[in-house]
């Protein structure tokens, strides 16, 4: 197995130090909270192997790093160019793409998500596979909702899927 190098860089935000993993020409393959490490490592472990992954410290702020930046500043659309690489089944990453066709200010259902993915009965799996997103914000999973309009699912907790949503709808989010 080819080792794969990923350089790391880190993003204070009002909600968090979010640690961001990309690729040297780049390409987003990870971000995720530093008070979520433990979950970080194991998904680093589980798609690139104990052994697969070199890691190393950025000496420059990447593309996605400006673009976070950017959004957490209230550029909405900042996140629309950032490059990303996900590795899922073919199932998982349906559903990752159809989460960034999601504007920034909108929410859709759970089984809204399971009916553009062409499985209307399919909200459990759609959950499972918004759970295994790994590429915090840029696959805006923060975007799905309850069918009754609830935060449910989010595991980077829902303090933090509540302050994204009121930063994209214009309102003044809370620190957590």
């Amino acid at each position: 197995m080819k080792k794969v190098t990923l350089l790391t860089e880190h993003l204070s935000t009002p909600i968090g130090t979010l640690f961001l993993f990309s690729e040297e020409d780049g390409t987003l393959r990870l971000a995720d909270w530093e008070d979520l490490s433990e979950r970080m490592n194991k998904l680093l472990i589980r798609h690139f192997g104990i052994d697969g992954l070199i890691n190393r410290a950025s000496n420059q702020r990447s593309p996605s790093h400006e673009a976070l930046e950017a959004y957490f500043d209230g550029d909405l659309n900042a996140l629309a160019n950032v490059r990303v690489k996900t590795s899922g089944t073919p199932y998982q990453i349906k559903v990752w793409e159809q989460l960034c066709l999601i504007p920034p200010g909108s929410t859709i259902s759970y089984a809204e998500l399971a009916r553009r993915v062409g499985n209307p009965a399919s909200t459990r799996a759609v959950g499972a596979a918004n759970g295994a997103n790994f590429i915090n914000i840029v696959v805006p999973c923060h975007r799905v909702i309850g069918s009754d309009a609830s935060l449910t699912g989010y595991g980077s907790g829902l303090s933090r899927k509540r302050w994204l949503l009121d930063h994209e709808n214009g309102a003044k989010p809370l620190f957590v």
